[in-house]
């Protein structure tokens, strides 16, 4: 049989049936520790459960195949999976980082990072001039980025940040949550590393907290992240393991979905009356929609920001009035939502006051319009005349 397609593998989980009981759905492995050979050897390749948990070896080998990777480890959350990258450095590195990006990790490299002796500057990663002149040569380890970046879900090159970094000795990590595997494989665009929060679209349902690493070959720092993993502890759980591999079997129907439903949710608010911007990699006024187009396929992700004319104020409103998007952190669900970023992050962050985060999921895309044009028109009936 011919090499399968991305989808067949989601949706086959590589068509792994177990041995013994001739199941297609793999089992949740609880047992915390294996038993040795006589001669005190574990030739069965499993130790403890902390590194070694058969319940992670179908999803890593997964997603390893639908990016392209060497090997892919999983990790107790997304945080536990990024800060595993840069714990694998040493004092004294310099680090590159975009100034928009997950708030929780920016803070994460302000604070603890820091701490530990890297040196982080935050560069804007749109603009290759900029990331070029702040790369140094020898002493610049790694380039993390994001794309698309949240919330403001600008585009970055990933090809030309590859070369420049390569260029200067340093290695590449992609924070490709919003993306996915569907629509980017950074690694066949020279990415060393790519990261995703598997909470949001590998999962899909907003019941797992998980993140994985995926690399594209093996290094030095690889085996350093692999052990910051056993040795810190960040793993995930073997039931949250289960869970993420049932949901990456419906990755590739759920993602496409939301990205068409995006499409028309933000071409429809694109123009209208109460509303100033829309946000979204599709739309071909975005600046940096020909980069997406070159380096995402079958579409520009489920993830947008619209501006509201009024300010901050209606954006509360209209969030307020909102009744199929629901008010709630997280993204990549099957469900909408909908977040003020700019309360959630708060001082210094990059979301303008009148922006509202939205996850578009798979319900349908006139549903969704209808209902936030409802709480838009509520919104601007509540602002001071």
């Amino acid at each position: 049989m011919k090499s399968q397609k991305p989808e067949s593998i989601a949706a086959q989980a590589l068509g792994w049936i177990d041995d013994t009981t001739k199941e297609i759905v793999g089992q949740i492995h609880t047992s915390t520790t294996y038993i040795r050979d006589p001669d005190n050897q574990y030739r069965n390749g499993r130790v403890y459960a902390r590194d070694h948990n058969p319940t992670f070896d179908q999803p890593e080998a997964v997603l390893n195949a639908l990016e392209g990777g060497h090997q892919t480890l999983l990790f107790a959350s997304g945080m536990a999976a990024a800060t595993a990258v840069f714990q694998a450095l040493n004092p004294g590195d310099h680090v590159i980082a975009p100034k928009v990006m997950y708030w929780s990790l920016r803070n994460w490299l302000k604070t603890f990072a820091s701490r530990w002796g890297l040196q982080i500057e935050f560069v804007d990663a749109t603009d290759l001039d900029a990331l070029g002149a702040s790369i140094q040569p020898g002493k610049t380890k790694l380039v993390w980025i994001e794309t698309p970046a949240n919330p403001m879900w600008s585009i970055t090159d990933i090809a030309a940040t590859c070369e420049l970094a390569h260029r200067a000795g340093a290695l590449v990590a992609v924070d490709s949550t919003v993306a996915t595997p569907v629509l980017s494989r950074p690694i066949e665009h020279g990415a060393d590393f790519v990261m995703h929060a598997a909470t949001k679209y590998l999962n899909g349902h907003s019941d797992v907290v998980a993140g994985a690493i995926t690399a594209a070959r093996d290094c030095e720092t690889w085996q350093r992240i692999r052990s910051v993993r056993a040795q810190i502890g960040g793993i995930a759980g073997p039931f949250e393991a289960w869970l993420l591999m049932r949901g990456m079997r419906t990755l590739f129907p759920r993602v496409r979905t939301a990205c068409a439903s995006a499409q028309r949710v933000a071409e429809y608010f694109a123009q209208h009356p109460l509303v100033s911007e829309v946000l979204y990699p599709g739309l071909p006024g975005f600046i940096g929609h020909h980069v997406a187009a070159k380096q995402m396929h079958g579409g520009f992700s489920g993830m947008m920001s619209i501006r509201v004319k009024q300010g901050e104020a209606a954006a509360i409103a209209v969030a307020a009035n909102t009744q199929l998007w629901k008010r709630a952190t997280s993204l990549g669900g099957v469900e909408s939502l909908i977040e003020h970023r700019a309360s959630v992050e708060g001082e210094g962050t990059p979301a303008p006051s009148d922006l509202l985060r939205m996850s578009v999921g798979i319900e349908s895309a006139q549903d969704l319009i209808d209902d936030f044009e409802q709480a838009l028109a509520i919104a601007a009936s509540q602002a001071p005349k």
